[in-house]
């Protein structure tokens, strides 16, 4: 990113945001979750309302993040992943993704979290292995995106609660939209 100052490092990032006690934000996510497993009985659509729910919170979280991070315009979707990655995923969770799997014409990747802590206290029963339990974070990085002109598609490829080795979603921009602005200059 091409900062107007110099970007805050993640971790300085994360001390300057309030945060809730960690088992209680864990806790009141998973009471979320099993409710909406409740109210809705469908798995398919406990995650299209997790996801729903995330891209609300995304398009809020991405005024904060770039009040708080000291950057400015990205000057592609690469560096605009690595941004998310280092600095958004540190600033909101206290962790960092991984950017890996990128193709050939840098328009999709995947984010790796090796740690969640969405997760902690979490196993999923056999009637909800459909469940993507953190589908939440694909919305949040869907709805941010949106924000910044980035329309994407993220979907789930690996998690630790069905038994891979690490967290990963996949990130495809879908078309990047030109910014508007709603006024002209009266010259």
């Amino acid at each position: 990113m091409a900062p107007l100052s110099t970007p805050k490092s993640g971790d300085a990032l994360f001390a300057s945001v309030e945060r809730v006690n960690a088992e209680l934000f864990t806790l009141t996510y998973g009471a979320i979750v099993r409710q909406l497993i409740t109210d809705l009985e469908e798995v398919e659509e406990v995650n299209k309302q997790l996801d729903q729910m995330g891209y609300n919170i995304g398009t809020r979280l991405v005024d904060e993040f770039l009040a708080k991070s000291n950057v400015s315009n990205c000057v592609d979707f690469k560096e605009t992943a690595d941004t998310i990655a280092k600095l958004g995923f540190k600033m909101f969770l206290g962790v960092t993704a991984t950017v890996t799997n990128w193709d050939a014409e840098g328009t999709t990747c995947s984010f790796v979290l090796e740690d969640n802590p969405l997760v902690d206290f979490v196993e999923l029963p056999d009637t909800c292995q459909g469940l993507h339990y953190c589908n939440v974070l694909s919305g949040v990085i869907r709805g941010a995106l949106e924000m910044v002109s980035m329309k994407t598609e993220v979907t789930w490829v690996r998690d630790m609660l069905r038994g891979d080795d690490a967290y990963e979603m996949r990130v495809k921009l879908t078309k990047q939209v030109p910014e508007e602005y709603p006024y002209k200059d009266d010259d």
